[in-house]
């Protein structure tokens, strides 16, 4: 492989990583408060990259559809959580997995149902579907805006789990959710806020990647998994473990894509068991 390949190869890992990244922090941080198995996930990213796809073709503008791609995956976590998952926080994990997992398969088939199983392509905006010079480089200019705005929500994200009220009752929520509720907190409300955040960010991982890899029915189960992958590497309930795991999964996909290109999904479960051999508690997770 040459220099110039690595590079980009590299700068394609670190996208995809921040898609990933966006993907898999809700997920984490959801069985981090609420010791959840939320094997629905995917179907928000799956939802939010179709509405994409709609909003791209009625307006055609990806502006809006990355506006409301997190906002009707949002929508949809909390009417699941209102409506049925908060009546399995009890439950065995095995329940919760089922559960979770027939709503996933639901949402799949209703999209078959309102499009058809074929994949379809989404737009890049106009103003981003050029090259970017990098020193000796050149980069798609949509995969560094990708790269740009995934790096702003992650400080945001940040900033609002270390720096507000908000973030400390989510903290103190994944030692301890009892706790929480004596002190007077609702915590069913930090759970519904829980899922509106992890919808509305599985939501911009879809709409953002929908330009990228086109929109399909599976994708969701796709996702499903690697946020799963994503998790474990980084460290159940971590957001700096997320951001990390995110990175390495989406470098080692991309550069193993064109070295080995049939084993490139391999090489993601060879890193994850790489990781949990050294440390089984992933990079950032606590025992």
């Amino acid at each position: 492989m040459s220099g110039q390949v690595l590079v980009f190869q590299l700068l394609n890992g670190i996208g995809i990583g921040m898609i990933y990244f966006l993907l898999s922090v809700g997920l984490s941080m959801i069985f981090g408060l609420m010791r959840f198995v939320n094997f629905a996930h995917g179907a928000l990213y799956l939802v939010a990259a179709y509405t994409a796809y709609v909003v791209s073709v009625l307006t055609g503008s990806m502006l809006w559809a990355l506006l409301f791609g997190p906002l009707v995956a949002a929508a949809l976590a909390v009417v699941a959580e209102r409506l049925l998952l908060r009546h399995t926080y009890a439950m065995a994990h095995e329940a919760q997995i089922l559960i979770t997992f027939a709503v996933a398969l639901i949402v799949q088939e209703s999209v078959i149902l309102l499009f058809d199983p074929l994949a379809k392509n989404v737009p890049v905006p106009d103003f981003l579907g050029g090259i970017v010079f990098l020193g000796p480089f050149v980069y798609p200019a949509y995969r560094l805006a990708v790269v740009a705005v995934s790096a702003l929500v992650a400080l945001l994200l940040w900033v609002a789990l270390e720096r507000t009220r908000f973030g400390a009752i989510l903290r103190a929520g994944s030692e301890s959710a009892e706790m929480v509720g004596l002190l007077g907190i609702n915590v069913q409300r930090v759970f519904l806020a829980a899922f509106a955040l992890g919808g509305a960010l599985a939501g911009l991982a879809g709409a953002l990647a929908a330009p990228l890899r086109g929109v399909e029915p599976f994708m969701g189960l796709e996702a499903l998994g690697i946020a799963f992958v994503v998790v474990v590497v980084g460290g159940i309930g971590s957001f700096t473990g997320a951001l990390l795991g995110g990175l390495l999964i989406g470098v080692v996909q991309s550069v193993m894509s064109s070295l080995w290109p049939e084993g490139a999904r391999l090489m993601i479960y060879g890193a994850m068991a790489l990781v949990l051999l050294v440390r089984p508690t992933g990079l950032m997770g606590r025992a």
